[in-house]
């Protein structure tokens, strides 16, 4: 008996030449074909308009460079099938969310605007969005398993500095090191009753059938991520929330009611279940923030510039303030040094920060700081999203250079670990090439392949 999977790639190769109409009634054709898949023209323009789109860097001819690059994650997604990988679809549905959202606001301005440039409706591009985002995070899953948890000693670090030129040695941005002192303004206890009465507020006009939560979540909800999607947040386990918050959330039994007020470092929020899987909850909430007035940021600042005035009489270490007086529980319990926490960053879980990963208001301050000199009192909005008052001290900077192994040798184990995982799914696609079938068009052979194995004859 002839394999299903078989008998698809021979329908497929005798019908090579054959060119298909697609709904928008443009001659489409198939282009490459790779195992029992077809990648075709059409595909090709709308990765292109999707890079063209989001600025990314085309690597070469378009059209070459797209369909080796649309070849090769078939080649994972194929093994993915194989292996059984698979995403979770809420995750999904959350990214392909910011995603509209994100093009809405950079690119377009109006979801009409968008339909108009795609000459689809919003529906038609979620779908597209759903398909890609869902392969590429199967891809991603696929990668991971390939290349497997890659650690390295630190002899493989210093061999791989041995080995390379210093002319190929990479260039490391300038990093400082900061601390941070942080005082927040007064928040007036009529401020703080008027937020939790508009939320109980909110709260019986839900249960009275007035209006819909996820209505008020749109209008009024101070959490720019979950508010467009009407205060949904996506299936979370209790790992994924703030304590206080989780502590509600997952007590929730019924869809129809909602929660009491809740505060958290965010502000106060009201909470609807929507549904329960196992030991992960999604429900929606709305955030709302008090806000401290002018005279109370102002009296802020006055008792930051009493306390930056006793710290240059040393009447106390910057240390000392950061560890007794600082508000920001993120660094004082570290003498005020902050920590960088940026997933992407190659000094993640180190004080060390290229200037772009520190907050924006700090980034501007030390910018013109010499190393050990304290700045005057500033204003700045933290990660919760709370205005405060601070103040930093520049503990270290170190100037643009080549990577060397006294000063950067985290820099240089990320590289050499990312370059380790790089050769092994390189040499898994050369491999998984071999096995596959592959039959490109005449007139789209004429490329430099990264991978020059497709073409066969």
């Amino acid at each position: 008996m002839i394999k299903k999977g078989l008998i698809l790639t021979l329908v497929l190769a005798c019908n090579w030449s054959i060119t298909v109409l697609s709904q928008e009634n443009v001659i489409d054709e198939i282009v490459w074909i790779v195992g029992d898949e077809a990648i075709l023209r059409s595909d090709v323009e709308n990765q292109r308009l999707f890079m063209q789109n989001n600025r990314m860097r085309f690597q070469g001819d378009p059209y070459c460079f797209i369909p080796e690059e649309l070849a090769i994650q078939k080649l994972y997604l194929n093994q993915a099938k194989i292996d059984s990988i698979d995403v979770e679809e809420g995750q999904v549905i959350r990214m392909v969310d910011m995603q509209i959202e994100r093009e809405i606001n950079q690119y377009h301005g109006t979801r009409e605007k968008m339909e108009e440039y795609y000459n689809k409706k919003t529906s038609q591009i979620k779908e597209d969005y759903k398909i890609r985002i869902r392969e590429q995070q199967v891809v991603q899953k696929m990668q991971e398993q390939i290349v497997g948890d890659v650690k390295l000693t630190p002899s493989e670090v210093r061999r791989y500095f041995r080995n390379i030129s210093p002319d190929s040695l990479p260039t490391v941005p300038l990093t400082v090191e900061v601390q941070i002192i942080t005082m927040e303004p007064k928040i007036p206890v009529e401020e703080i009753d008027a937020i939790k009465a508009r939320l109980r507020e909110f709260t019986d006009q839900i249960h009275n059938g007035e209006r819909e939560f996820s209505t008020l979540a749109i209008l009024f909800s101070e959490d720019p991520g979950s508010s467009i999607k009407g205060g949904d947040m996506g299936f979370m386990s209790k790992g994924d929330l703030l304590p206080e918050f989780a502590n509600v959330a997952f007590n929730l039994s019924d869809p129809k009611r909602v929660s009491s007020v809740v505060e958290t470092e965010y502000g106060f929020h009201i909470i609807q279940l929507i549904e329960k899987r196992g030991d992960r909850i999604n429900c929606r909430h709305i955030l709302l923030r008090p806000r401290a007035s002018d005279n109370e940021l102002m009296e802020a600042n006055t008792r930051m510039d009493s306390l930056y005035t006793d710290i240059h009489a040393d009447k106390l270490t910057f240390e000392d303030a950061a560890t007794y007086v600082s508000y920001d529980k993120e660094t004082r319990n570290n003498k005020g040094l902050m920590v960088n926490q940026s997933y992407e960053s190659s000094y993640y879980g180190t004080p060390k920060f290229e200037m772009q990963e520190l907050p924006p208001e700090v980034a501007k301050i030390v910018d013109g700081m010499q190393v050990g000199e304290i700045s005057m009192p500033f204003r700045m909005t933290t990660r919760q999203q709370k205005e405060v008052i601070a103040i930093v001290k520049l503990k270290a900077r170190t100037q643009s250079h080549r990577a060397n192994l006294t000063d950067d040798f985290q820099a240089l184990r990320t590289i050499v670990e990312q370059q380790k995982k790089e050769e092994l799914l390189h040499d898994w696609i050369i491999k998984k090439q071999r096995t596959t079938y592959v039959r490109i068009a005449e007139n789209w052979r004429n490329c430099d392949f990264r991978f020059p194995g497709w073409v066969k004859e």
